[in-house]
């Protein structure tokens, strides 16, 4: 149900259930969050790619699990399941790429919605599925979308449940590229190999700053700059960038 593989310092996380459009049930969800924690604790990896096999991305919960009269109900799945994926994937100390090469559907869209960048297939769509069957956005769809989108954009697109396509995603900020289909998995591997070679302990510094932004006053935010440029000045990332400026050649970062 989930496909890892390690590879020149990417952990790359394929969704693997294709027969059921990746959607989730129990299993899947824990190795979803076992895997994020090898990614978290290998200092091998130094960016994360999240994608799918076969047409889909996710299509979010597995329906005949959630209604099952004999298993666990909604609340219980939220907590287990998708609260801790998507607090997994925004602590993470390492940059964490969804490659959306299908539909992204409820809370598989919200999966992809927590990614720190998002690219896409000009095959894909994203669908806040929830209010098509009496639901309302969770796994942080109602954090997220608001902040990319805009509220107005972000509760038509919930409460009428329109699919949105991958160049209209795009156009509204909600996803950073688009890539033709026959150029999304090499565009989308470039990228995160790129940024796997990048100052990794920087980037983790930056996405921190991100995260503390959505509640920090401008002082408080600018204060903490302060605070994590002084961490950053001390690594031997920042040592190497500034030696390969001064001598014209390409640094070469280690993540340290």
């Amino acid at each position: 149900m989930i496909h890892f593989e390690k590879k020149d310092g990417v952990g790359k996380i394929t969704l693997n259930r294709p027969e059921k459009y990746h959607s989730f049930v129990r299993e899947m969800a824990l190795k979803l969050q076992e895997t994020l924690d090898i990614c978290e604790k290998d200092d091998e990896i130094r960016a994360v790619m999240i994608t799918a096999s076969g047409k889909a991305f996710c299509a979010g919960q597995d329906l005949t699990e959630a209604t099952d009269p004999n298993g666990r109900n909604i609340s219980t799945i939220i907590q287990e399941h998708y609260n801790p994926i998507i607090l997994k994937v925004r602590n993470l100390n390492k940059p964490v790429i969804a490659a959306v090469n299908g539909v992204a559907a409820g809370a598989g869209a919200s999966l992809a919605l927590c990614c720190d960048i998002i690219v896409a297939s000009e095959k894909a769509s994203f669908l806040q599925a929830f209010s098509k069957i009496g639901l309302i956005p969770d796994s942080g769809s109602t954090y997220f979308l608001p902040r990319l989108v805009g509220m107005q954009r972000a509760a038509a697109l919930m409460m009428t449940a329109d699919p949105i396509s991958a160049h209209d995603a795009e156009k509204m900020g909600m996803i950073y590229k688009v890539y033709s289909h026959d150029d999304f998995e090499k565009e989308s591997w470039n990228l995160v190999s790129k940024l796997a070679k990048m100052p990794t302990k920087a980037i983790a510094l930056t996405k921190e700053l991100l995260n503390s932004s959505v509640e920090n006053s401008l002082n408080e935010q600018l204060n903490l700059e302060d605070k994590y440029q002084s961490v950053a000045a001390n690594t031997e990332d920042f040592n190497e960038g500034v030696n390969a400026f001064l001598e014209k050649r390409k640094a070469n970062f280690k993540g340290k």
